[in-house]
């Protein structure tokens, strides 16, 4: 009985391989960046969520691709820090939205600095157009496997 021979494509010809490489480096450098303010990488997402409206944590949580329990977590994190606060209805106290305190309000415009410096450093060997042409193409990627982010403007 002879074996059959399998090909076996080369991994550096794996989109993912270079995909997810990139995207660990540019996420460590920010999450190494916002630690040195004991932010996590998620609680920013949030703070920068809500710099612009306050939110119901549901909207929150369907806007940013993340569960009602992790948000209701991440909150629970920035009000301990005082970066964000619960609000319920006066006719109904079950109901909440999260807004962002002035503290809040004034760490969002530095998180945003180190944020596009980060951005700024790590693809900085791309020319504009090509930084415009890959959020287009990555955009179009997570349309086509349904990973959508609804902005809040």
């Amino acid at each position: 009985m002879s074996e059959k021979k399998t090909t076996v494509s080369p991994l550096e010809e794996h989109l993912g391989l270079w995909m997810r490489r990139v995207s660990n480096h540019v996420s460590q450098r920010f999450a190494d960046g916002l630690a040195a303010r004991e932010i996590a990488v998620a609680e920013w997402v949030l703070l920068r969520e809500l710099f612009n409206a306050a939110a119901e944590p549901s909207a929150l949580a369907e806007r940013i691709g993340m569960t009602r329990g992790a948000i209701t977590k991440i909150v629970d994190k920035l009000v301990a820090k005082g970066f964000a606060q619960r609000v319920s209805r006066e006719d109904d106290r079950r109901f909440q939205r999260v807004e962002l305190t002035a503290a809040g309000k004034k760490i969002v415009p530095i998180l945003a600095e180190i944020a596009d410096a980060n951005d700024a450093a790590c693809f900085a060997g791309l020319h504009k157009s090509e930084r415009t042409q890959l959020i287009a193409l990555l955009k179009k990627l997570a349309d086509t496997m349904e990973l959508r982010y609804i902005p809040t403007e």
